[in-house]
Order: structure tokens, then C-alpha cells, then sequence
């Protein structure tokens, strides 16, 4: 497994979304606990998942700006498949 260097504030950022993310999980667990209505709970489920989306999505900028460019600039083009694999899995 690779490993990518972080600044603190990226850390900061990704660990914060998914502590909220955490959250959330535990919030519709509860949910569920308390027999809430199902559309109230598919509600907060469509959340999480737009949250996780958008996590995503942050991440793999983040990723193309750095790992990606320096991949390409030291020649290793195969990267761009990766890439890709990467982009329909998020899908």
C-alpha cells in the first residue's frame, strides 16, 4: 500500500467529514432503535450517501492535484487507468 503526505489542515478537513459522517450512522442507528418512520430514516440514509459522495469527490481532487501530477511528471502514465478505475468505482 502507498502512503500520500498530508498537510495538517487536509488531515483536519477529511478527518472532520468523516467524524460527521460518524455521526450520522449513529444518528439513524438511534433512528432505528426508536422505530422511527421508514422515510424519515431513507431520508437521512440519502445524507449520508450525498455526504460520502461529496468526501469522495473532495478526496479524489485532492488526489489528482498531488499524487496524480506527480505521478505523470515522473512518467509513470499508467496512472491515468488508475484514475479512471478510480472515477467509475465512485460512480
Amino acid at each position: 500500500m502507498k502512503n500520500t503526505y498530508r498537510t495538517e489542515e487536509e488531515k483536519k478537513y477529511f478527518t472532520t467529514r468523516l467524524k460527521t459522517i460518524e455521526g450520522q450512522v449513529r444518528g439513524v442507528s438511534k433512528m432505528i432503535e426508536g422505530d422511527k418512520y421508514c422515510a424519515d430514516i431513507l431520508t437521512q440514509l440519502l445524507a449520508i450517501d450525498k455526504s460520502i459522495k461529496s468526501l469522495s469527490n473532495d478526496l479524489l481532487k485532492s488526489h489528482l492535484n498531488s499524487c496524480v501530477i506527480k505521478d505523470i511528471q515522473n512518467g509513470r502514465t499508467e496512472v491515468i487507468d488508475e484514475v479512471m478505475e478510480l472515477i467509475k468505482r465512485l460512480d
